[in-house]
């Protein structure tokens, strides 16, 4: 059995092959293009090995166990000798997709090529590549699965993006692309069928190098090609309609003998800047020499012009509106008419003779008791609390003779030392975390630039600080001097149990927690807790622009850090 350790064994995937369908000299595959007949083989040249691929495949069911380790559930597709599946790994208790196909298939040394290229990528813009391997006259390829991912095509069947996110969605798709052609890499197959939007509002490409080479596809300028279906998922996004005029992916295309349209044309309220960068992206050869801007023929220039676009803000919330309820009137009353009084309940009927009066002098003896039992218990709880008081000295919340209802101030806490904390071991500028408590505003610790959104996740788990207060104290409020406002920081402390710099979060106590678009954040401790270790952990980080010493992105830097008691 080959997996992806023996990356040695293998031969290396092609970049680049034949073009989907038959292009015209000087002009680009159209994205999402099914192949026509007979663009990657010839017609007969293999179908008797075809067939009996078709054949194999075909004996799959759900409930087959592979490697006796993955399950399949699901088919989703089948086609062209290879089937795609939703499967369980019962090892590891998660979900899985799997390609499989036949070995002696006329594609399978490029399907295992391709994966196993993918997987070196790690780019957590793409949805991984886990294993590839050949096994009992079967090559199967497993990949991530995202349960709770919505593909781009099932967003747009809703209506086009809002700029914002139409924003985010081209921006880190063309970074993806991006990294990914210059480790050679292509996708052929970009359609909103491969762009995935998971719950945090990060998009995952599926299908790198893998798709393509399950169909045997490829192009002789894979960068062009690739580009251009980047900008016709922003085509699509902002206006619902597929850029050309055969209807694809559930959209309609746009009217036949009229060219490409910019997509602020075809519908009100797009975004200027988002058009003419899907125009560039789009249109190929000249034919944007009308326009100022160049067109953009690597994914590298589109995301280069995706951050020249000033930055789309998300769009604000409105709060809730308070209807209230319409006032009712009371039915008219018809005229000489009076209105009824209400009727009195009747009183309960008396209880006859000697019982009753029995039952009175009973209750009246119950009441007596129990208000002397009560008298008596209160003068022995105030006589206990006067004796108690008489004899505690008074507490560090109270000054001896002064108002005794009048607490002390907070005391500042002096910090002995600090240290980056990274729960995946990928640490951020480890070198200059003394200096956030140096009492020296001009000097910082700072994270990384990360792309997708101001939520780590799922890139990483957070980022952090864990400082050491020198012997067990009561923290009740933290100030954070950061170095990046605007968007929103979100940071919480936690009370860890030592001076480790990866304890999982799980074993520590929330101290609290806050968000800021402000240089200081600061966070108040509603349930104080005596601790030495206190982490001081990011979660979401504002956007800011290229600097001397980090590119854009969202990112963060803590200036100074106090802690008072």
């Amino acid at each position: 059995m080959a997996s992806l350790d023996a990356f040695d064994t293998l031969e290396e995937p092609a970049v680049t092959a034949k073009p989907a369908v038959d292009e015209k000299p000087g002009t680009a595959t159209k994205p999402g293009t099914a192949a026509k007949p007979g663009s990657a083989t010839k017609p007969g040249a293999t179908e008797k090995p075809a067939a009996a691929a078709k054949a194999a495949v075909r004996e799959l069911h759900s409930g087959h166990k592979l490697a006796r380790r993955y399950q399949l559930e699901e088919c989703v597709t089948r086609v062209d000798g290879f089937s795609s599946w939703r499967a369980v790994d019962e090892k590891l208790r998660r979900a899985v997709g799997i390609h499989i196909l036949p070995a002696d298939h006329e594609r399978s040394r490029a399907v295992l090529a391709a994966a196993r290229s993918a997987a070196l990528l790690g780019d957590p813009r793409f949805v991984q590549v886990l294993d590839a391997v050949e096994e009992n006259d079967l090559v199967y390829v497993i990949h991530e699965w995202l349960p709770d991912a919505v593909s781009l095509a099932d967003l747009l069947a809703a209506g086009p993006l809002e700029p914002h996110e139409a924003y985010q969605m081209v921006s880190q798709v063309s970074q993806g692309m991006s990294a990914a052609h210059r480790e050679g890499l292509a996708h052929l197959r970009l359609d909103p069928g491969a762009v995935l939007r998971t719950v945090s509002g990060q998009y995952r490409i599926r299908g790198l190098a893998v798709a393509a080479a399950l169909r045997g596809l490829s192009s002789e300028r894979p960068q062009r090609q690739d580009t251009e279906a980047i900008g016709a998922l922003l085509y699509a996004s902002l206006t619902q309609r597929w850029p050309y005029e055969e209807d694809a992916h559930g959209l309609t295309g746009l009217p036949k003998g009229v060219g490409l349209v910019a997509p602020d044309q075809v519908r009100a309220g797009v975004h200027r800047g988002l058009s003419e960068v899907a125009i560039r992206a789009l249109v190929n050869d000249g034919a944007t020499a009308s326009r100022e801007e160049p067109p953009c023929t690597t994914p590298e220039e589109l995301a280069k012009a995706v951050a020249a676009v000033p930055r789309i803000r998300p769009p604000e919330q409105a709060p809730p509106v308070y209807q209230p309820t319409a006032f009712q009137p009371p039915p008219p009353q018809p005229r000489g008419a009076t209105r009824a009084p209400a009727p009195v309940p009747a009183p309960p009927p008396a209880l006859p003779g000697r019982t009753g009066r029995a039952l009175k002098w009973a209750v009246s003896a119950l009441v007596i008791v129990a208000i002397g039992l009560g008298s008596w218990q209160l003068a022995d709880a105030l006589k206990s609390r006067e004796d108690q008081s008489t004899k505690t000295p008074p507490t560090t919340g109270q000054k001896a003779g002064g108002n005794p209802t009048q607490s002390a101030a907070p005391q500042p806490i002096t910090i002995a030392d600090a240290k980056e904390f990274s729960l995946d071991g990928a640490f951020q500028n480890s070198d200059n975390v003394g200096t956030t408590y140096d009492k020296d505003p001009s000097t910082y610790w700072r994270t990384k630039s990360y792309h997708g959104g101001p939520t780590l996740a799922p890139y990483k788990p957070g980022v952090g600080v864990v400082y050491d207060l020198g012997s067990r104290q009561t923290v009740r409020s933290a100030e954070l001097d950061v170095l990046y406002p605007g968007d929103h920081t979100s940071v919480t402390l936690y009370a860890a149990s030592s001076f480790s710099t990866s304890t999982p979060l799980s074993q520590m106590t929330k101290l609290g927690s806050a968000e800021s678009t402000s240089n200081t954040i600061r966070i108040s401790v509603k349930a104080p807790q005596a601790t030495r270790y206190v982490v001081v952990w990011f979660t979401a980080l504002p956007h800011s622009d290229a600097d001397q010493y980090s590119d854009a992105g969202y990112k963060q830097g803590l200036e100074e850090v106090s802690f008072a008691g």
